[in-house]
This record gives structure tokens, C-alpha cells and sequence, in this order.
């Protein structure tokens, strides 16, 4: 099977599933998450045939297929976006304009329920891209072109990369 037919055959079969989406929503920042990942890498392999000891990371670029972490972002920052009304900026807290002026205003909290929730974490999530981006998920239509090209580039393996990829 050509690549684009095997990519094709992964995008029909396993990114359109509702179920799944729902999942990468509420549980795709659990520990589980890096064990559905690990399959995930194991399909792009046998699409691509490929050893196990190669690398995946150009694989899901050359596909253009997020990650199981790029779709996590994805799902929670368009569910941010459309639930923006449930949120507030910091320019809407504070009359001076500072770098922070395009972050959603995040409540402190000592629960850990509640910061591993999808509303904080995607505060977290939103407050770490770059300004650019998030001018885009706020005014535009093609937020979650811009946002799916911008993690596919970036092709994560953990959360923790996220933040450092946005930290720097």
C-alpha cells in the first residue's frame, strides 16, 4: 500500500472516531496516555515498515499525523475556543498592558483534581503558546489549521515537551 493510502487508511480509521476524541479530551493527560502512545508508534511503524528501533518522530511529520500529546492539545485548546465565555484574560483583570496581557487569567488552587481538569490545564495549555497562535484561536476560523500545522512540526512525545518547546 502507497504512503499516502496507508496515511489516508490512518486518518479514516482512527483520528475521525468520536469515542476516541472524547477520550484524548478527558484522559489524555493520565498515565495510560503513554501506553496508547506506545501503540500509536507501532502503527505508524507497520504503515511505514519500519524497524522498531527507528525514530517516529519524522514518520508522524512526514504523515502529517499528530501524536496522541499534539491531539490532546488540540482537543482541549478548541474546546477552550469555543467555550471562551467561561474564561477571563488578564487585560480584563489588569488596566496595564503587559506580556501576559494575552494569557487567560489563572485561579491558584491547591487541588490536584482540579489543576489535572480540562478547564486549568487548558488555561496552562493556552498560556503557553506563542502570541501568534493565540491571537489566531481567538479572532479566526483557521485556528485549528494553524494550531494542528504548528504541532505537527513539533511532533510531541510528552506534555512535559509541549511546555518546553512553548517556554522557549
Amino acid at each position: 500500500m502507497p504512503l499516502e493510502q496507508s496515511s489516508h487508511w490512518y486518518h479514516k480509521k482512527y483520528s475521525s472516531l468520536y469515542t476516541i476524541l472524547i477520550f484524548i479530551l478527558f484522559w489524555g493527560g493520565s498515565v495510560i496516555s503513554g501506553d496508547i502512545f506506545k501503540v500509536q508508534k507501532r502503527v505508524i511503524r507497520i504503515i511505514t515498515i519500519k524497524c522498531r528501533c527507528e525514530s517516529c518522530r519524522p514518520l508522524f511529520k512526514q504523515l502529517k499525523i499528530l501524536t496522541l500529546f499534539s491531539q490532546y492539545v488540540v482537543s482541549v485548546l478548541v474546546f477552550m475556543t469555543r467555550n471562551m465565555n467561561l474564561f477571563t484574560f488578564n487585560r480584563e483583570i489588569r488596566s496595564i498592558n503587559t506580556r501576559s496581557s494575552f494569557d487567560l487569567h489563572l485561579q491558584s488552587t491547591n487541588l490536584s483534581v482540579v489543576q489535572k481538569g480540562v478547564l486549568h490545564s487548558g488555561c496552562k495549555m493556552f498560556n503557553s503558546l506563542p502570541v501568534y497562535i493565540k491571537t489566531h484561536l481567538e479572532n479566526t476560523r483557521h485556528s485549528k489549521k494553524i494550531l494542528k500545522n504548528y504541532l505537527i512540526e513539533h511532533s510531541l512525545y510528552s506534555m512535559d515537551e509541549y511546555y518546553h518547546l512553548t517556554a522557549s
